[in-house]
Order: structure tokens, then C-alpha cells, then sequence
């Protein structure tokens, strides 16, 4: 090799090297001065941004039932438990309610969509039970205002348990040990579907997450997350605006919203809200879901088409603007989908998505999975 040749490779190496500690220097960050603004009580935390009219609550740590395991021991939530989990509550006796509310898969099913009766699809996501005792309202659209009545539907939807209400109690009370079950509870064997919802509800109000790397830090072990889970709930908190929906101690704000995802007049098409309330103002609204144990229950969103986390921060990220419709179209089409105000372009780097990711890691700590109880056969 010539001294030249050498010389212009000495070159070219400062020169990379250069680049390469611009683009570190350009891309990294300090979470240092912001880390420290957490690491103490969360009253003297920065205040989160939020938007004008909406009334948020502070993060709040959850802490670990102390009373669970007494709790599951209770007659109510027993029968409550084999009811869930007993595939004769189906017309083929062959689908439960925990066929698609699986403990093992964070009390979803792990698919797009429900999977049901005679293979029969739903058309939506199944939500996860965690915390469902604290719900204002059942299903992505609302339509259901107490747990007690939500459980008709999945019942007897023809597409998912495709059984009738008024024919489940007979088919259970042929068998002996539930007659001996529910005489336990309500002191007569008579078996009605009022008694089994309530049993149902009962025993899924004992559904709960435990307690998080995020619930930790807010009880003061400031070494529980890392920096950069820190430095994403920041960004959660301020530029990213996830607090404007997502707050409190369940991370929801119970309410409704459209952030772009009705699929207007294609393939997957879905009003949500609208659907109940017939209000254009509600077209393609859908619940807010809990971020609780959130990377437990994948895939997300009402129709369970993303399945990668960093994909859906890019989302919201993007605003989702661009399919708001033109007032000449709105006013042609009172129905046209308009997506939340809320939502506007975040203009977040690769480095604050990947921020953000880790402290929605962070809020998933529901290791304990409930073993299946012993179904009555007879």
C-alpha cells in the first residue's frame, strides 16, 4: 500500500469517525436533568399537558390485593370461576367465557379478532378483564352500562356463544353439583341467568392487576425504572399528550374518541359509538382502553390490527389529520368520520418513541396467572 493510500484511509476513517459522533451526539439524550424532576413524591412532579376543558386526574399507583387469595376462596366467586371457565355455557358446549378472556394472555385471546361458535369472527378486538370492576361502561362502543348486562351479549351472540339466556339456566340445573353450588350461595338450588351473571360479575370484579415497575416508582423506589422508561412516561406526560386520554390510576379516561380508525367506507369499516347513539358527532368514536398490563394483550386497537407498539406511537405520533374531510364533504355526508381534536402531530424523533415504548413496558407487571378450577360434570 502507498503512503498516499494510507494517508487518504486515515482520511476517510476521521471523517466517518466524525460523522458518527455528530449523529450520536445529534440523536442521544440527556435524561439526567428530567429524571431527577420524577424521583420524588408525585405531587412536586412537572404538571402534564393538558389540553383546555378536560378534566384529568394524576397517576396513581395500584397495590397488591392483600385480600386476593381470601377473596377467591368466597362461594360467590367460586361458582363465578367454574361458570367462566365451563364451556357448557356455550349452545356447543365447547366455548367459554375464558376462550376468549384467557388468563394467560392477559385475559384477551391474542387475536385480531374473537373467535367463536362454529369459527365464527367478530368483527372487534377482545378487551382485556384486568380491572374490569372499575369500568363506566362495557364493550368499545359503551353500549352495555353494568357488567351484569354485558354478559348477555357474548352469551348469545350467534357468533360467539351463540346461547339463549333464557335456556342456560335449564341446561345447568340439570346438573347436580351446580344445583349444590348455587344453593350454597343464594340458599336455593333454583337456578336463573340473573344468579349466573351474578355470579359472572362477581367473580371477574376479582380481575386486577398487580402492581407495576410504574406503581413502584410512584410508591418511592426511584430505582424501579430505568432512565429511560422515566424519561418516556415524561414525554407521555407532556410533548407526546397521552395524558389528555390517558390518566388516573386505570390510565383511561372512560370516554370516548375517534383518532382516525373508522375505515370509512372500506374493508374495515366500523362507526363504533355511532352504532348506539345514532349522533353524527359519534361516528368512529371508540372507548378508551386501560394501559394497564398493556403489553400483555396484544394486538391492539378496536379492531386489533396493530401488533407493534413502536408502530402505534408512530401513529399517534403522525396526528391523523390527513382523513379529516373537507366541509363541502361533511356537509354532503353527515356521517364522514371527523378524527378528535385531540389528536395533532407530535413531532417526536425516533429516540422519544423508543422513550415512550419503554414506559408502556413499564406499566405491565400482572406475573400471577389464575390456574383453570374444576368444571361439574354432572
Amino acid at each position: 500500500m502507498k503512503f498516499s493510500d494510507l494517508k487518504l484511509l486515515l482520511l476517510l476513517g476521521v471523517i466517518s469517525l466524525f460523522f458518527m459522533q455528530h449523529t450520536i451526539q445529534k440523536y442521544s439524550v440527556d435524561y439526567g436533568e428530567v429524571v431527577e424532576q420524577y424521583k420524588k413524591p408525585i405531587k412536586y412532579w412537572p404538571e402534564p399537558s393538558i389540553d383546555s376543558g378536560i378534566s384529568w386526574k394524576e397517576f396513581e399507583a395500584i397495590d397488591w390485593d392483600s385480600n386476593y387469595y381470601d377473596t377467591q376462596e368466597l362461594p360467590e366467586v367460586m361458582l363465578g370461576k367454574k361458570l367462566f371457565f365451563d364451556p357448557k355455557l356455550s349452545s356447543s358446549s365447547q366455548i367459554s367465557c375464558s376462550s376468549c378472556h384467557n388468563p394467560e394472555l392477559g385475559w384477551s385471546d391474542g387475536q385480531e379478532v374473537a373467535l367463536g361458535n362454529d369459527h365464527l369472527q367478530g368483527k372487534r378486538n377482545t378487551q382485556s378483564l384486568y380491572n374490569i370492576a372499575e369500568r363506566k361502561s362495557f364493550f368499545w362502543d359503551g353500549r352495555s352500562r353494568t357488567l351484569e348486562e354485558q354478559l348477555i351479549g357474548p352469551i348469545s351472540a350467534h357468533n360467539e356463544m351463540d346461547m339463549k339466556p333464557e335456556k342456560l339456566a335449564g341446561k345447568l340445573s340439570k346438573i347436580k353439583e351446580y344445583r349444590q353450588l348455587f344453593k350454597d350461595v343464594y340458599h336455593t338450588n333454583k337456578i336463573t341467568f340473573d344468579k349466573i351473571a351474578s355470579a359472572l360479575a362477581t367473580f371477574q370484579r376479582t380481575i386486577r392487576s398487580q402492581p407495576s415497575k410504574l406503581d413502584k416508582f410512584i410508591g418511592g423506589d426511584y430505582k424501579a425504572m430505568s432512565d429511560k422508561e422515566i424519561y418516556g412516561m415524561h414525554l407521555f406526560r407532556t410533548k407526546a399528550r397521552c395524558m389528555n386520554c390517558h390518566y388516573g390510576k386505570y390510565l383511561s379516561d372512560e370516554s370516548f374518541h375517534n383518532i382516525g380508525l373508522t375505515y370509512y367506507k372500506r374493508e374495515y369499516e366500523d362507526l363504533g359509538l355511532y352504532h348506539i347513539t345514532k349522533n353524527p358527532k359519534d361516528v368512529g368514536k371508540f372507548k378508551t382502553p386501560s394501559l394497564r398490563d398493556l403489553m400483555y394483550t396484544a394486538p391492539w386497537m378496536h379492531n386489533g390490527l396493530m401488533d407493534d407498539m413502536h408502530g402505534i406511537v408512530n401513529l399517534y405520533n403522525s396526528g391523523m389529520q390527513m382523513i379529516n374531510p373537507a366541509p363541502e364533504e361533511k356537509k354532503a355526508d353527515p356521517n364522514f368520520p371527523v378524527t378528535d381534536p385531540l389528536m395533532k402531530p407530535l413531532h417526536l424523533n425516533e429516540q422519544e418513541t423508543d422513550a415512550i415504548v419503554a414506559f408502556l413496558k413499564s406499566m405491565s407487571g400482572s406475573y400471577y396467572k389464575m390456574p383453570r378450577p374444576e368444571i361439574p360434570r354432572k
